[in-house]
């Protein structure tokens, strides 16, 4: 049939007010509840008797347990589909992260930290993936950069929700506030879980809410990226490609530092913030909205430039050499605490924009069983930097008694980045 632009426009519209503000929701949760413990932090170390290395290691061991389960739990939503697999995700999680409450010394909160990631695993590759059976690669880095402005949204609502939680919460009903955010902050995601089973749609062939014209058309156009893969010759449908492809292990690389530098500064953030501006949890939250407001903005602006021309490793780079630079001013001691908050705002916004339009490359190469293996691969194993990261913050401050060399590590790790992905071959134009 014949499809009119304004019919495939608002076809594309419909698919996208139906599926992107749920799926967006879900990640504000999975983020929450992935760094809360960096406000929990605040009265937990004390309460608990950590040392800045065992939060680092407690906070990074999340991402032992998502590196070891990751492309096992991609390959089953393949088989099984998002709705029967993301929402018992969420639900668990929730009640996972809520456990967290339960900590009681060093060995609990590695444990509980860890169980966290294995249940998570499955949530971030996954709707990626899930991405890729809606959106040709026209949309997709402007649906990723959209799912993933839920990161710096997570931080703009959740920093003084729970700042204030952290600051009203403390001794009441016999838990200490650190308790109370941790199950206050866990209860949405059970209950956001179960209506996941109710709510997604696998694929366009089952979506009743679409008319017989649009989901054809939706169906087409997913054929016809795929036959345009095997002409640019970079078709990779086979489980197997995903590992025998030099790309998909540089773009490894590059999100191991990516993740390195994005984690070990968010977990951290609460704390660098009141280290330069001696605050109570409520004021450190408020003040932790403008980073996570203005990443939130250029996130949306970048990957929309980005899909508009065609363009994916220098936007990624850019954004990378910029937040290592703004890393590396944040470093500086002799600099006034206003100069300090900008320039951390500067590195969230560099990160951000960097994750954004970062999917838009693995999911341009690969595709079918590929596609599942290769996206959950390339987040598992970078999501070790997600430990490195915390990890070595904390180390480095045990052992200086100050962040600088922490964040020269971390400004290292996205510059390194930020060069690595001008290697992983000119794209296609979408």
């Amino acid at each position: 049939m014949n499809v009119t632009p304004e019919f495939e426009s608002a076809t594309y519209a419909k698919v996208t007010r139906r599926l992107m503000p749920f799926l967006f929701i879900c990640y504000v949760l999975a983020y929450v509840d992935r760094v809360n413990v960096s406000f929990a932090k605040l009265e937990m170390q004390q309460d608990l008797g950590f040392s800045d290395a065992v939060y680092g290691l407690g906070a990074g061991i999340f991402f032992i347990g998502y590196f070891l389960f990751e492309v096992p739990a991609n390959m089953i939503l393949q088989k099984i589909g998002a709705r029967f697999w993301l929402g018992p995700i969420i639900a668990v999680w929730g009640f996972v992260s809520a456990a967290q409450m339960f900590v009681t010394g060093e060995l609990s909160f590695y444990v509980i930290r860890f169980v966290l990631g294995v249940v998570e695993c499955g949530f971030f590759p996954g709707v990626i993936l899930y991405l890729t059976f809606w959106y040709t690669r026209k949309h997709r880095a402007r649906m990723v950069a959209l799912f993933m402005t839920a990161v710096p949204l997570a931080g703009l609502i959740a920093s003084p929700i729970s700042g204030w939680i952290m600051n009203a919460m403390t001794e009441f009903w016999h838990l200490r506030a650190w308790q109370w955010l941790f199950l206050l902050e866990g209860i949405p995601s059970v209950i956001t879980g179960l209506l996941t089973l109710y709510f997604l749609t696998d694929n366009p062939r089952k979506a009743k809410w679409l008319t017989a014209e649009e989901r054809d058309l939706l169906e087409r156009r997913l054929q016809e990226e795929e036959e345009l893969k095997k002409q640019e010759g970079e078709h990779r449908h086979r489980l197997v490609d995903a590992f025998k492809s030099g790309r998909v292990w540089l773009l490894c690389v590059v999100y191991f530092g990516m993740t390195m530098g994005n984690y070990g500064l968010g977990f951290w953030l609460p704390q660098n913030v009141k280290d330069r501006m001696a605050g109570n949890p409520w004021q450190i939250g408020l003040i932790l909205t403008i980073p996570w407001a203005l990443a939130a903005i250029a996130m949306v602006l970048y990957g929309h430039h980005s899909d508009k021309t065609g363009e994916r490793r220098w936007h990624v780079a850019v954004a990378l050499v910029v937040s290592a630079a703004a890393l590396a001013l944040s470093s500086v001691d002799a600099i006034p605490a206003v100069v300090a908050i900008a320039a951390l705002s500067l590195a969230v916004m560099g990160i951000m924009c960097a994750f954004g339009t970062f999917w838009a490359l693995p999911t341009g190469i690969l595709s079918g069983s590929a596609a599942a293996a290769g996206i959950a691969w390339i987040n598992s194993v970078g999501n070790l930097g997600g430990y490195a990261g915390p990890h070595a913050v904390g180390a480095i401050r045990d052992a200086t008694g100050s962040t600088t060399a922490a964040m020269l590590a971390l400004a290292g790790a996205c510059l390194m980045s930020g060069l690595l992905v001008l290697l992983a071959g000119k794209p296609r134009r979408s």
